[in-house]
């Protein structure tokens, strides 16, 4: 347990903590993943660039998602370190392979869009914030959003807003309006829960 003077202890996440975090934390963006590209809708971050091409060419979100990721972990690795690399490769990896894989676990088949978007963005946003509370991320605009935060006090979920909008601007091109708005209200369910829950000292555990 470590410590620091005139403050309180700070409880360190075990190895199997962790582990279980980030599996359960994937599952949770991976389902909402499912029921975005179901609805014909897009997210934010990475995810959401990958849920653009998918929908723009057909490709699997997966392989897109893996590939949009790939330049961000040496960025991991030179600001962040190796573990938080390792981590953020592992929760890449598992939504990919949760994607991949999840017609064949689950199928869908009326699915009401603004359900789709509030329930989507929720599993989407607490995915993310356990991902965060264990020092872990899913790759690009997390990354960044991490960084910033802790080099410049910039909350996570405030950027990523700001990114986000700029993702759906972009889905102009793709969506239709009632898409593009769905997509938006999913994209500020995301980011308040992070903005409102992924707070310095709110949350003192630690890997």
């Amino acid at each position: 347990m470590a410590t620091t003077e005139g403050a309180a202890p700070v409880s360190r996440h075990a190895l199997y903590e962790d582990a279980l975090a980030i599996l359960m934390a994937t599952l949770f963006v991976a389902m909402g993943v499912a029921l975005y590209s179901r609805a014909a809708l897009v997210t934010g971050g990475t995810a959401g660039l990958g849920l653009l091409v998918h929908h723009a060419t057909g490709l699997g979100f997966w392989l897109v998602f893996s590939a949009l990721n790939l330049p961000f972990y040496v960025l991991a690795i030179i600001r962040i370190g190796w573990m938080f690399a390792l981590r953020t490769f592992a929760a890449v990896t598992l939504v990919a392979l949760f994607t991949r894989f999840m017609p064949g676990w689950i199928e869908i088949g009326h699915l009401n869009p603004i359900f789709a978007s509030i329930l989507g963005g929720g599993l989407m946003g607490t995915g993310l914030l356990m991902l965060f509370r264990h020092r872990s991320a899913l790759g690009g605009i997390n990354i960044l959003a991490m960084l910033l935060e802790e080099k410049s006090g910039i909350r996570a979920g405030y950027f990523q807003l700001g990114v986000d909008l700029a993702i759906l601007l972009a889905s102009f091109l793709v969506l239709k309006p009632e898409g593009l708005l769905l997509s938006a209200l999913g994209a500020i369910v995301v980011n308040m829960i992070l903005a409102i829950n992924h707070r310095p000292g709110r949350y003192l555990g630690m890997s």
